[in-house]
């Protein structure tokens, strides 16, 4: 009786690494509908299309499913979030990077596109309709057949649309400026112009007498004065502005505005010129305005009989002037120069007199 079960048992273990080795798992779309099982009835599972295309799942014998069914789960997890997982290559990276770069490129050069025009020729009755037309440089000439045979062709072979039918049409683009005469090879009475105006040129204009960075004392009082020209056309105004604030507009020369009481700080400046294409130009400066510090003269030093030296506080920026005189009542200037520091040294090579006096003083704004 323990021999019969004995050979049962082993059979069974037999029979279970029999089924282990040869019947494995194999993974399969996970099914729309549940099969009936011990009386319960059919049913449909609430898996959606893109579930039933792209989720897998390992389906094993009942016998197998029961016995590694805490095993299994946790792999299946781990496999389903990997595969959920998006890697890039770096060939794809690469690609992307030239999409982008394409599509940046494609933006930039679009308001060039937008800027061009075309104008429309038209074949009919024997003749260009118009037969002069004025475009500007980089505007596209677009030739439309009314009639047939005809043909659209540069005097001095610059485009040549061949000869067409009815329906047909023909662009060229004109990238730079002139007058091109056209006719029909086929009917060379049909003849034409394109005028191709040059591109504008901007004016130019420069605040000619302030030079940028320069100093003034304290109430600051002063005048700007601009030179504006154009080469194509002409100026129509000039206009100054203190920061993003309109000091005047002046349409004729010359072109210059009075700015005063200005405190101590930094202010900017420009004259912005237009022309009668509608074309602008900006000059723009930065002037400073300081508080003046007092002169006070010291270090006085007699270096020979003919050298005296000393030295003044002062504002670099400024202009000063040094006077002498040999009775206090007649003064000659001996020098007048822009401080570079605080205080500013200074030396008389001329100092001969027996007795002499000096003074400093600040030279009003230019």
């Amino acid at each position: 009786m323990s021999s019969s079960f004995q050979g049962i048992f082993w059979l069974t273990r037999w029979s279970g690494i029999v089924n282990r080795s040869c019947m494995t798992s194999r993974p399969v779309i996970r099914p729309r509908f549940e099969p009936p099982r011990r009386g319960v009835p059919a049913r449909q599972l609430p898996i959606s299309v893109w579930q039933t295309q792209f989720w897998k799942k390992d389906i094993i014998k009942p016998q197998l499913q029961m016995r590694f069914q805490t095993t299994v789960k946790p792999l299946m997890k781990r496999t389903n979030v990997m595969k959920n997982i998006k890697s890039v290559t770096p060939q794809k990276r690469l690609f992307r990077l030239t999409i982008y770069g394409l599509a940046s490129c494609a933006f930039g050069c679009l308001p060039l596109a937008l800027g061009a025009a075309t104008a429309n020729v038209s074949i009919v009755n024997f003749s260009f309709s118009p037969t002069a037309v004025d475009i500007n440089v980089n505007d596209s000439v677009k030739w439309t057949w009314a009639g047939s045979p005809h043909s659209t062709t540069s005097d001095t072979g610059l485009w040549e649309s061949g000869v067409q039918g009815t329906g047909a049409t023909f662009t060229h683009t004109f990238t730079s400026a002139g007058s091109f005469p056209f006719h029909c090879s086929v009917h060379p009475f049909m003849t034409g112009t394109i005028s191709v105006q040059p591109a504008n040129m901007p004016p130019t204009v420069a605040i000619s007498n302030l030079p940028n960075g320069s100093v003034f004392p304290a109430p600051a009082t002063l005048t700007l004065v601009a030179t504006a020209s154009d080469t194509d056309g002409s100026v129509t105004n000039v206009q100054f502005f203190q920061g993003a604030t309109s000091l005047t507009n002046v349409a004729n020369l010359p072109y210059s505005v009075s700015v005063g009481n200005l405190s101590a700080g930094d202010y900017a400046l420009s004259a912005v010129a237009s022309d009668n294409s509608g074309s602008k130009a900006t000059n723009s400066i930065t002037i400073r305005v300081v508080t003046p510090v007092g002169i006070v003269m010291g270090l006085a030093n007699r270096v020979s009989s003919t050298i005296f030296h000393f030295h003044y506080s002062a504002n670099p920026g400024l202009r000063y002037v040094v006077q002498r005189s040999g009775n206090l009542q007649n003064w000659t200037p001996i020098s007048t120069n822009t401080a570079t520091s605080n205080p500013t040294p200074f030396s008389d090579n001329t100092a001969t007199g027996s007795l002499n006096f000096y003074r400093v003083q600040l030279l009003p704004n230019p």
